[in-house]
């Protein structure tokens, strides 16, 4: 029997996690999770299980007085919009399971969102006589400022990646039998701009070395082929030299290793970022999205093509690519300062 793969493994994983919080949820979340299973993903429902989990736990404590699993439609039918604008503010600062949370704008927004798509499934299918939960505004979201590398700033980290001078003896030794690799999964974020859990999906063979492109499982699941330049594509040759060294199950597919001999895990991916970045780039708090960022931002800066741009990042809409790359906007600005003329240059 073949082995499952990443994304099927995941997706595993996230229906285990979703059963956990829906079994402890009204009869009515788990079918409001079953009839909306065709057109979300399983993160997506693992994520509206969460969110139920706490909007009811509010419910149960301060609003119904009853245990959560005990919450009928009839219950849910008399809040009005002001219990959800109470229990956004709730959100600000709160406990859940025994730990203490707190939730900024973004945070309110995913959680209405999961309500309301709650609340207008019950309401299609005739359970709730009312959307109130449509009545309630999404919490403003305030821009922040786009952190990503300057140039400068990706030779220092490429250069700390190859010589970490300033770490001690012992991550020294450490670094020294996962260089290739760290070495190819950091050159491979600033010269695609995959998002980790892309990264963390590839398999060997989802790599054509003769186009320099490889196959990419995007959110949603859809897959497309991206390419890479020959700086990139020496990088993983040599790491892969080194993976084919080490002693690895027959069945082991995944591009990038762990020490444990298995496919690395985000965290790691996270941990090793921040360890190179820091050392490059002390003030800037970089993680694997900010290099994402960082190729998105050159990328406009060389082709000037906004829609090329959202193309490769595997974004759906365009507006999002420019939501996300601030300095996208001002090289724009900058573009056309000249354009339009005031009086003729001669005069």
């Amino acid at each position: 029997m073949a082995k499952p793969s990443f994304y099927e493994q995941r997706d595993l994983q996230n229906r285990l996690k979703t059963g956990k919080y829906s079994e402890n949820l009204p009869e009515f979340c788990y079918d409001f999770l079953v009839g909306i299973e065709n057109n979300t993903s399983s993160l997506t429902r693992y994520n509206y299980s969460m969110d139920m989990a706490v909007f009811f736990d509010y419910l149960s404590r301060f609003v119904f007085n009853k245990p959560v699993p005990d919450i009928t439609l009839a219950d849910l039918d008399t809040i009005k919009s002001r219990h959800i604008e109470q229990f956004l503010s709730y959100l600000s600062y709160y406990d859940f399971a025994g730990k203490e949370n707190r939730n900024g704008e973004k945070g309110k927004a995913r959680k209405l969102a999961s309500i309301r798509s709650l609340f207008k499934y019950l309401f299609n299918h005739d359970m709730l006589k009312a959307n109130v939960a449509s009545k309630v505004e999404t919490p403003k979201l305030h821009s922040k400022e786009i952190i990503r590398l300057e140039q400068n700033e990706v030779e220092k980290l490429m250069n700390v990646v190859e010589n970490p001078c300033t770490f001690s003896e012992r991550q020294k030794n450490y670094d020294k039998n996962t260089f290739e690799r760290d070495n190819a999964i950091i050159t491979l974020f600033l010269g695609t701009g995959i998002r980790i859990s892309e990264l963390v999906g590839l398999d060997i063979d989802c790599f054509d070395f003769s186009q320099n492109a490889f196959k990419v499982t995007r959110k949603g699941g859809n897959q497309t082929v991206l390419y890479f330049s020959n700086v990139v594509a020496q990088a993983l040759k040599t790491w892969l030299e080194k993976r084919a060294s080490l002693e690895l199950d027959k069945d082991e597919k995944a591009m990038f290793i762990s020490l444990q001999r298995k496919r690395i895990s985000v965290r790691a991916v996270e941990d090793l970022v921040k360890k190179f970045a820091k050392e490059a780039s002390p003030l800037k708090n970089i993680s694997p999205h900010k290099l994402r960022s960082t190729f998105g931002t050159n990328l406009y800066r060389e082709t000037k093509d906004i829609y090329i741009v959202a193309d490769v990042l595997g974004h759906k809409d365009v507006n999002t690519t420019k939501k996300h790359y601030a300095a996208i906007s001002e090289d724009m600005r900058k573009s056309v300062a000249n354009k339009v003329k005031i009086r003729n240059e001669e005069d």
